[in-house]
């Protein structure tokens, strides 16, 4: 299979919608965190939709991610632009870890949610902040590319390639 020079369609659709479900969830964690310690209290919990939006949020980033996944293998994506080996390996370790906590993520605030398990929510707490320090680290790399080396690496981003 030869190297695209941009990605994809719903590559760069599904990266957005990604962005925009991730940030939802940040929005929405009031709502869920208040209602998980009225659970941890005993109190009852009512329905609350904006409870229902965070999780139907956290399976959609899942699935969406493994869709990514699946994407990534069957097109591929571009070949790294020209830099040095300590930005190739932050610039693969950023991404490594942004789709292994867009994966984590859902399943331990699944686990705490429909299981009961407050060590999974309590791990879902820490990964939260590790996974907001990777999308700030992903979108300082991005504006760095895009105006300090002035190198394409965004222009992928909007165009589609082979």
């Amino acid at each position: 299979m030869p190297t695209p020079t941009g990605y994809s369609r719903p590559q760069i659709a599904l990266h957005w919608i990604v962005f925009a479900l991730i940030a939802q969830q940040y929005l929405l964690h009031d709502a869920i965190a208040s209602a998980w310690d009225r659970i941890l209290d005993g109190a009852e919990v009512a329905f609350n939709p904006l409870v229902l939006a965070h999780v139907a949020g956290g399976a959609l980033v899942l699935l969406l991610t493994l869709w990514r996944l699946g994407l990534r293998r069957r097109h591929g994506v571009p070949a790294p632009i020209e830099g040095s080996g300590l930005q190739h390996m932050i610039a693969k370790l950023t991404h490594v870890g942004l789709y292994a906590l867009m994966i984590l993520m859902p399943i331990s605030g699944s686990v705490a949610w429909f299981g009961g398990v407050e060590a999974a929510a309590e791990g879902h707490e820490v990964l939260k902040v590790a996974l907001l320090a990777l999308i700030v680290l992903h979108v300082v790399g991005a504006l760095y590319h895009q105006f300090v080396l002035r190198d394409g690496t965004l222009a992928r981003m909007r165009h589609t390639g082979n």
